[in-house]
């Protein structure tokens, strides 16, 4: 007899015009204060905001801080090379988007 295994998934759906905090940004990613700290020195992310209790991270934020995150953790790169691997991510999108300018580069 056959065994039917059933799978759920769970999501949000974010607007990228919704804004997170740092404590609300850390809490949807997983990742820690600390390590979303170290990401926005090295440029990986430019919250609106003077210092930390003042940052905005936009809508847009959450699925960057979801992949820095899984960089940091399971591939162990450090804070620079999530700026720079996202940074690239950032333009392979932009050329998928765009073929023509990949063609004409």
């Amino acid at each position: 007899m056959k065994e039917t295994v059933t799978t759920y998934l769970e999501g949000q759906i974010v607007n990228e015009e919704m804004e997170f905090t740092l404590v609300e940004l850390c809490r949807a990613s997983g990742a820690s204060e600390e390590e979303l700290s170290l990401w926005v020195a090295q440029g990986a992310f430019a919250p609106h905001g003077a210092e930390p209790g003042e940052w905005r991270f936009s809508g847009a934020s959450l699925r960057r801080a979801r992949t820095a995150r899984r960089l940091a953790h399971d591939l162990e790169i450090n804070p620079p090379g999530i700026a720079l691997v996202l940074d690239l991510l950032d333009e392979i999108d932009a050329l998928r988007a765009n073929p023509r300018r990949a063609r004409n580069g």
